[in-house]
């Protein structure tokens, strides 16, 4: 006799129509039920009430998995000290309700934070254990959120991603409004022999966004607790980035320029940025059995899929 097939547990999203959230449900669609609570579909998860509603109309949930956020770096800074600003609003209050829920309902929280949260002055790797100390609003913001999540005490782990890529947008009804991250951006001003000043005294850790689901669908079947740093395996500056997407992909060297974020930042009124952002993976590796693709290997499985 055969054996029913095994139904998909499902999973409650939000921001899954963004750069990272369409490219989950395109890979991982198939295996998982999502159940989409974005701005999109009516649910603000600054409405505590709203929220809570759905939340009882999707009992059947086991994970809730937490990407919305205001990334919007530059716009954070104008909002900063403002706790009424859009920017607290989703990212503190948003998932201060998305945790208290999960706490009620029981379910899993998988909540994704920012490499932002460090202060950027530490030049060897940042691990999971190192604390935070954001120097601007949008880091700020996310770190209280991580501190929301572990208040509630409902079961969850804490994911920390920075700058995430990938080959493609997603299809239009997965991702409507696509925003190109910073390696095709790269890519697109290079193939039109645009110049792209980049700065060689910063350290940031791409992290390829296949290797993001790759790391959350197991995530997703053992429902690890903690927190991990879910990068790429290369630390590296903008500007050895640009180089290397440029000898990859065969593009014109000659319009990257080199540029300083120490002399960026003497210049009035400048947001702060942080220098140095090299975060460890090692504990990924160690406790999931996942090594993310270092950038060389990323550039070229994302050459191969733009191709394909």
């Amino acid at each position: 006799m055969a054996t029913a097939c095994r139904q998909k547990v499902s999973i409650i999203g939000t921001g899954l129509s963004g750069l990272t959230g369409s490219r989950i449900v395109e890979l991982l669609k198939r295996k998982f039920n999502f159940i989409d609570f974005s701005l999109d579909k009516g649910i603000d998860i600054t409405n505590f009430e709203l929220l809570k509603r759905k939340f009882k109309e999707n009992l059947e949930a086991e994970i809730v998995l937490h990407l919305a956020a205001f990334t919007d770096v530059d716009a954070a800074w104008k909002q900063r000290g403002n706790k009424n600003g859009l920017c607290y609003r989703v990212n503190v209050l948003g998932t201060r309700n998305i945790a208290k829920l999960c706490q009620q309902y029981k379910k899993y929280l998988v909540h994704m934070s920012t490499d932002y949260i460090f202060d950027g002055k530490k030049k060897t790797f940042y691990t999971e254990y190192n604390k935070p100390n954001p120097v601007e609003w949008y880091g700020k913001t996310k770190f209280w959120a991580e501190q929301e999540v572990k208040k509630s005490n409902c079961k969850n782990v804490i994911l920390r991603t920075a700058f995430p890529f990938k080959a493609k947008d997603a299809p239009k009804k997965l991702e409507p409004n696509p925003k190109k991250d910073l390696v095709r951006k790269m890519i697109y001003k290079l193939k039109h022999n645009q110049e792209i000043k980049v700065f060689s005294d910063q350290i940031i850790t791409p992290t390829f966004i296949d290797d993001i689901i790759r790391s959350l669908e197991k995530i997703f079947k053992t429902k690890t607790q903690g927190i991990f740093h879910l990068v790429g395996s290369t630390p590296l500056s903008p500007y050895e980035l640009a180089l290397m997407v440029a000898s990859i992909f065969d593009l014109p060297k000659e319009k990257i320029i080199e540029a300083s974020l120490s002399e960026y930042l003497k210049q009035e009124n400048m947001r702060p940025r942080q220098h140095y952002l090299p975060l460890s993976n090692i504990r990924l590796k160690e406790k999931l059995g996942i090594r993310p693709l270092n950038i060389r290997e990323a550039l070229l499985k994302m050459k191969q899929q733009i191709r394909g």
